[in-house]
């Protein structure tokens, strides 16, 4: 790993980093540059085998793999972190590989090209824990969404069977639901779902 000026950029502490790397002497030298910019260099791996246990085991923030690995390639092992959703992932390979199609059919947060230099290394370890950042933002925010839709959902059911069993307009089926949400100190979903549930006892009971 060639290195020229050293690497000063700001990067967080807490951000937890496995290598897999079969020659020794980069692994050293990857790990030294991450450690100088601030990196934790929680593990490092020389085989494919190696370096997806460890992953499963430590849960990184980022695994940076080289394709070059024994046991099982790095493709396939990086292939494994990904298909787990462990860590994002950055691929290192020799200019010589095919390994960049392999990235990007892999859909990896960052390629590297050896022998790889310091100044070239921290700008992608940052990119890529910034891509996978806003990834999962963007995943809490549909998984949310999909939950206020189901919430939407059951409670639009409940008031329609609080209308029909006590006679009531829609506005007062909901606000009987608000209230009975606020006194009792639960969600208006976790009410919807015991008024749902409620009505399906009855009717199971109805019909024996």
């Amino acid at each position: 790993m060639s290195e020229t000026n050293p690497v000063t950029m700001a990067s967080p502490t807490t951000a937890r980093i496995l290598v897999g790397e079969a020659d020794p002497d980069v692994r050293r030298e990857i790990r030294d540059a991450l450690s100088r910019s601030g990196y934790d260099v929680i593990a490092e791996a020389s085989s494919g085998r190696q370096l997806v246990d460890l992953s499963r085991r430590l849960q990184p923030d980022l695994t940076i793999v080289d394709v070059d690995l024994s046991e099982s390639s790095g493709v396939d092992a990086a292939s494994a972190v990904l298909a787990e959703d462990i860590s994002p992932v950055v691929l290192m390979a020799d200019p010589a590989t095919d390994a960049a199609f392999a990235s990007r059919k892999l859909k990896v947060t960052g390629f590297l090209v050896k022998p790889v230099s310091a100044t070239a290394l921290i700008p992608v370890v940052e990119l890529a824990l910034a891509r996978y950042a806003d990834i999962r933002a963007l995943r809490e925010r549909v998984a949310e969404l999909e939950d206020a839709l189901e919430t939407r959902k059951l409670v639009e059911r409940a008031k329609g069977i609080l209308m029909d069993l006590h006679g009531l307009s829609e506005a007062d089926a909901f606000r009987r639901m608000r209230k009975t949400s606020m006194d009792n100190r639960k969600t208006m979903r976790e009410v919807a779902e015991a008024i749902l549930l409620s009505h399906d006892l009855q009717l199971g009971s109805e019909a024996i």
